[in-house]
């Protein structure tokens, strides 16, 4: 172990797990599912608003788990609404003109492979090109990014003509959009389980989890102690590409089209929903099991504001008080830390 190394402070396996704010953040989830069902006790509390809860999650968690891989190097991705659009076009794409008569609603399932296939590959391309921009080119992620937003969803446009692709084959529809296994779990929901083990599992147990911790603290210094930086960066946005791709194919079993139109703040859900589950904007800092807890608030706030007839209004009020909160805590904890 090189000098710079020993320097480095090295958190536990159960300070990246919880992480310093997922405690009260938890609170937090726990205090308004309790407020919503009292509130409406004949309808938030049940098993039917907490399945559609899960389910219209799902996408928003797999495109977070990316993001807290970006965000605890340091970095941002500002892309993977628009990388999500694209990637779903170019499934749905695929297989339309792979099938008999350009309708692919009778497709079967190796076309339906396919394009589950292609959706992953486009999301990777995208997250290549970040990855590279960002590593190799020294570009601010910021930048690189929102660069991005706009070309994968102008890219997506041109290849619809700007009008939604509807023809998803049946079989992708009700399987994983709407298909459920082991007694009542929604297969999106599943998929989404998935994904946040993997998630988990490569970030809090492997050497690629403790690169990225690393080089979100000080990647000078993770350079000198043998990482390879530019690598391990081009990994973790391509990561997150390949995630978004995987959410652009989930989105299209779940509503049947390509919904050009309806991810405009996706990125920025991700973003809250990772931040406020306690990932540092800092880098260095960030647990999976927090990106969880914070992709769940907006959600809830959603579905209980729209069940107890509050004006939708409020919620992205409430999400922005809580964002700013978790932010702020951030802060204060480095100050506290750096005394």
């Amino acid at each position: 172990m090189s000098e710079e190394t020993a320097e480095m402070p090295a958190p536990t396996r159960w300070q990246r797990l919880a992480g310093a704010s997922t405690l009260w953040i938890g609170i937090v989830l726990v205090a308004l599912y309790i407020a919503f069902s009292i509130t409406s006790p004949n309808a938030f509390p049940t098993r039917f608003t907490l399945q559609t809860l899960l389910i219209e999650t799902s996408v928003l968690l797999v495109l977070s788990i990316g993001m807290t891989f970006v965000i605890v190097t340091a970095g941002i991705d500002l892309s993977v609404g628009m990388v999500l659009i694209f990637s779903g076009v170019l499934a749905a794409k695929t297989m339309e003109r792979l099938s008999p008569g350009g309708d692919a609603t009778h497709a079967g399932w190796g076309l339906i492979l396919l394009g589950l296939l292609i959706s992953i590959v486009g999301g990777a391309l995208w997250g290549l090109i970040n990855g590279f921009l960002v590593a190799k080119a020294k570009i601010p992620p910021l930048i690189v990014t929102l660069g991005s937003f706009g070309a994968a969803l102008g890219s997506a446009q041109l290849i619809t003509g700007g009008v939604d692709t509807r023809t998803v084959p049946e079989k992708l529809r009700n399987s994983l959009g709407f298909g459920t296994v082991l007694g009542g779990i929604p297969d999106l929901v599943l998929v989404a389980a998935v994904v946040t083990l993997l998630g988990a599992w490569l970030l809090h147990t492997t050497r690629f989890g403790r690169h990225t911790y690393a080089i979100g603290s000080n990647a000078e210094a993770a350079r000198r102690s043998g990482i390879d930086v530019t690598r391990h960066l081009i990994l973790v946005y391509l990561m997150a590409g390949m995630l978004s791709g995987l959410a652009g194919f989930m989105n299209l079993a779940y509503f049947g089209t390509t919904t050009i139109a309806g991810h405009g703040t996706d990125n920025l859900d991700a973003i809250a929903g990772v931040v406020i589950g306690g990932t540092s904007l800092f880098g260095g800092v960030g647990s999976v099991l927090g990106t969880v807890i914070g992709v769940f608030i907006p959600s809830v706030l959603r579905k209980g504001f729209v069940i107890a007839g509050v004006p939708v209004f409020w919620q992205p009020i409430a999400v922005s008080v809580v964002l700013v909160a978790a932010v702020w805590f951030d802060q204060y904890r480095r100050r506290s830390r750096d005394r």
